[in-house]
């Protein structure tokens, strides 16, 4: 009865977090922290673990390593460590742990696997490819010209509701529920305003969402990401489309224009400047031309240091 207990404890508590969680984090987010911290509790289970003072250093490390050694891939690995540092934080916060342990173990070093941005006419000419005006395609044009107009997340523009458009521009909520306003080209502007005419023959009354699928409710993430595909092998487009590609499509023809790496950082929702730079793939020579352009001290004649004598 005693070891029973002691695993609902740690059971308990697991689900506290997570319900605390519910409100501001994504559902596939909370869908990857209860598989992260069900391998956990499985772990405890077997060392014998009983309450969560008992989580040092040591035990986390031992639990990362075990997950290592199963396999598991190095962003998976990350992700574990992740869901267990904000556990312990909630532990910390009940006074079951003196410190957070986790934040002592580092993290493991993930390789940089970004897609491929698609061709800038590759991409014009398949988004203005005709489509047969039903319904289901006029929607799956306007997502299309969401994704890559505004460089929205899958679960942004799944989580989109007829309330956050807005004059030239949308509300959307980002990672974290962090809260930005994206503008609206003139092409999303059309296919969104295509499909607002026809919503109203497949929405449910009283439907919330701004993209719904057949049936009438909010259009999900895998039925989402299964219509980009079909739409990109009906256009005749030899590559693999989904929404982050568009999302990185979006970032790096964007920058490309621009130069402008802080525009870009503000609408795809980065919290900081050096996630921007990965994802758009910014090289030095990029970094380098904008300080010899933009910094006082870096402007000089040309030839100058040629002259230097020796």
């Amino acid at each position: 009865m005693a070891e029973r207990g002691a695993a609902a404890s740690l059971t308990g508590e697991v689900d506290a977090f997570l319900a605390g969680l519910a409100p501001t984090a994504s559902p596939a987010t909370l869908d990857a922290y209860r598989r992260d911290l069900a391998a956990l509790l499985a772990f405890l289970e077997a060392q014998g673990v009983e309450a969560w003072p008992a989580l040092d250093v040591g035990l986390v490390r031992r639990f990362l390593g075990s997950e290592r050694a199963r396999g598991l891939a190095p962003r998976s690995l990350a992700r574990r460590r992740s869901a267990l540092s904000r556990l312990a934080d909630h532990l910390v916060g009940r006074g079951l742990l003196d410190h957070n342990p986790v934040a002592l173990v580092r993290a493991p070093r993930q390789p940089r696997h970004l897609p491929s941005p698609v061709d800038v006419d590759r991409l014009s000419r398949f988004l203005d490819t005709p489509h047969d005006g039903s319904p289901l395609a006029v929607r799956d044009q306007a997502m299309l010209e969401l994704f890559y107009s505004c460089g929205l997340r899958l679960a942004e523009l799944a989580g989109l509701d007829l309330g956050d458009l807005q004059p030239e521009r949308v509300r959307v909520k980002g990672k974290g529920g962090k809260p930005r306003q994206v503008p609206l080209g003139r092409r999303a502007l059309q296919a969104l305003d295509l499909w607002l005419v026809v919503r109203g023959t497949l929405a449910a009354p009283g439907e919330a969402a701004l993209f719904v699928g057949a049936r009438g409710a909010r259009l999900g993430h895998r039925a989402i990401q299964q219509r980009l595909a079909l739409v990109a092998r009906r256009r005749g487009l030899d590559e693999h489309l989904h929404p982050h590609r568009l999302r990185h499509s979006f970032a790096s023809h964007l920058l490309e224009s621009s130069q402008d790496l802080r525009a870009v950082q503000e609408l795809l929702g980065h919290a900081n400047l050096s996630t921007t730079q990965v994802y758009t793939r910014l090289d030095w020579q990029h970094l380098a031309a904008s300080y010899d352009a933009a910094h006082p001290r870096a402007r000089r004649a040309r030839g100058r240091d040629d002259e230097a004598p020796t």
